[in-house]
């Protein structure tokens, strides 16, 4: 979903336009505390946490045990972090952790986490336990935006002394779990904001000249460089290909400036960048990128596709090859 809350197309595989010079700070000085008061000035909120979250979580609780691990405050206003685990968790069993909503404007992460557990769920009960944290930055859910309330991405901050009280509130939750982790599948977006509204701001907070990018036209998936398990990435795009398009690579075989591995994967080393994907040292881990904004796919068949992601994922991780 866009800045904007509205659906931009762009032509696959062509460069956004640049853009001007970013409303706030001094081009090639970072920001300071004045800048970030006035970025979150200009940000409203434009949806609500508790009627799209919460009230669809309090509808699980016959199902799932709820777990509230947090609160994150700000101006006043407090969000609950919510999370959702199996009844009866089974020691002998593995887990597998479903997180969503890192980017509050990723729509389809939060939608598709929580589609999971009404639609799929219930096919790998006894087999697995669920740890599924729908909507990880509430605030920036509510006001459709890639940061925090501190203008701090989540997904580049996800370590134990980190910046964002969202990751290590995320953190202190699978703490308990290292070890027992099997399987981590983090729900994103590639939307047309990316390029319009966020590589620009980014550039600006940080002092630095924004260089437009391409915009891929269709899912994706960003493996881990330390552990890439293609055969598991594989899995999820063949499945994920069954209801939505999977993004070609551009004229130099790459997507969003990184080289195509196999068809639709690409790889960070995540632990490094502080991506929430590093944080249970699974085996089996992987973070999805919907394309919202493209003209071949619906808002629909983007949650489809996350949930389809996540029961790709857990498929092979209890039956594909040891």
């Amino acid at each position: 979903m866009g800045q904007d809350g509205a659906s931009r197309f762009t032509t696959p595989l062509q460069a956004m336009p640049d853009t001007t010079a970013y409303p706030i700070g001094i081009p090639g000085t970072p920001w300071g505390e004045a800048e970030r008061r006035q970025w979150r000035a200009m940000q409203s909120r434009r949806r609500r946490y508790d009627h799209d979250v919460t009230t669809r979580v309090d509808r699980l609780a016959d199902r799932f045990e709820t777990v509230d691990y947090g609160q994150v405050d700000y101006d006043g206003k407090a969000y609950t972090l919510h999370a959702l685990r199996s009844r009866d968790c089974n020691p002998a069993l593995p887990t597998a952790l479903v997180t969503g909503g890192v980017h509050g404007y990723e729509t389809s992460g939060v939608a598709g986490a929580l589609e999971f557990l009404e639609r799929r769920a219930a096919d790998y009960a006894g087999r697995i336990n669920l740890l599924v944290a729908p909507c990880v930055s509430p605030w920036s859910y509510e006001r459709i935006h890639r940061w925090t309330y501190d203008a701090i991405d989540p997904n580049r901050s996800f370590r134990a002394d980190g910046p964002s009280r969202e990751a290590t509130a995320l953190i202190a939750l699978v703490a308990p779990l290292l070890g027992k982790v099997l399987v981590h599948i983090d729900l994103h977006e590639t939307a047309d904001s990316d390029e319009s509204e966020f590589r620009p701001a980014l550039a600006a907070r940080d002092g630095k000249r924004s260089e437009p990018g391409l915009v891929p036209d269709g899912f994706y998936l960003v493996t881990d460089t330390e552990n890439r398990q293609l055969a598991f990435q594989q899995a999820i795009i063949t499945a994920v290909e069954r209801v939505t398009h999977i993004a070609p690579p551009d004229g130099d075989g790459q997507i969003i400036g990184c080289p195509v591995l196999t068809h639709g994967v690409i790889e960070y080393p995540v632990s490094a960048y502080g991506m929430c994907a590093a944080i249970t040292g699974a085996r089996y881990t992987t973070t999805t990128e919907v394309y919202p904004d493209s003209p071949r796919a619906t808002p629909q068949q983007c949650n489809d596709a996350q949930v389809v992601a996540v029961g790709a994922a857990l498929d092979y991780a209890l039956d594909g090859p040891l």
